[in-house]
């Protein structure tokens, strides 16, 4: 079973924590967390930019002028595509779906295997508790400063019941927080390192550890 030095609040070690293999002890590729990345980015895409078409543009309903006899082009309408003001042709629709299939089974390979390469490169950092009887950013400020983690971009997981971590990282630079039952691939990659408490680690293992 892989294991990570186990932190008290105040800095000191206090044993080790051991992790589950199958999230934190697996063989790690690169291939298959790209292709995770990927899906995650293009499910979370929504389609912005909308162009109307003739059928969605204002006017037009009339006749610009007669069919014969003006000596100009004939037209029918002035919502044509062709017309300064009409609708546009193979223009971008709100209606696409950039969304990409993934089986659970496989997102849930890449992200043990996010979560290996962290305990792998020692960039995972295991808290016996973190709660707070104030919600102050300086108390959790100066928590991080006793921790390995002081100073480097750091995702803080808590367990999804424990609000007021989030509360007071709000304002730190480099430190962003995310509950357990929410973790993902892009998050995970984005910080260098992961702060996880022993709450959240159980979690972890219970709520992701399955076939």
């Amino acid at each position: 079973m892989a294991s990570v030095t186990l932190y008290r609040i105040d800095g000191t070690q206090n044993g080790a924590l051991d992790l589950p293999d199958a999230l934190f002890g697996v063989k790690v590729d690169p291939g298959l967390v790209h292709e995770a990345v990927v899906a995650q980015g293009a499910n979370s895409r929504s389609a912005i930019a909308h162009t109307k078409t003739r059928g969605e543009v204002r006017g037009g309903g009339r006749k610009p002028w007669k069919q014969k006899g003006t000596g100009r082009a004939r037209h029918g309408s002035r919502r044509s595509p062709i017309w300064s003001g009409g609708g546009i042709t193979f223009g971008p629709r709100s209606n696409r779906n950039f969304s990409l299939k993934m089986n659970r089974k496989a997102r849930q390979k890449a992200l043990a295997m996010v979560l290996t390469d962290k305990l792998a490169s020692e960039r995972l950092v295991a808290l016996e508790s973190l709660s707070f009887d104030e919600v102050k950013t300086k108390v959790l400020v100066d928590v991080l400063k006793k921790l390995p983690v002081n100073g480097k971009k750091t995702l803080i997981v808590t367990t999804p019941e424990n609000k007021s971590v989030s509360l007071a990282a709000k304002n730190i630079p480099l430190v962003d927080t995310l509950p357990a039952n929410a973790l993902n691939v892009i998050d995970l990659l984005r910080f260098d390192y992961l702060l996880i408490t022993k709450d959240a680690a159980e979690f972890i293992g219970a709520h992701y550890n399955r076939t």
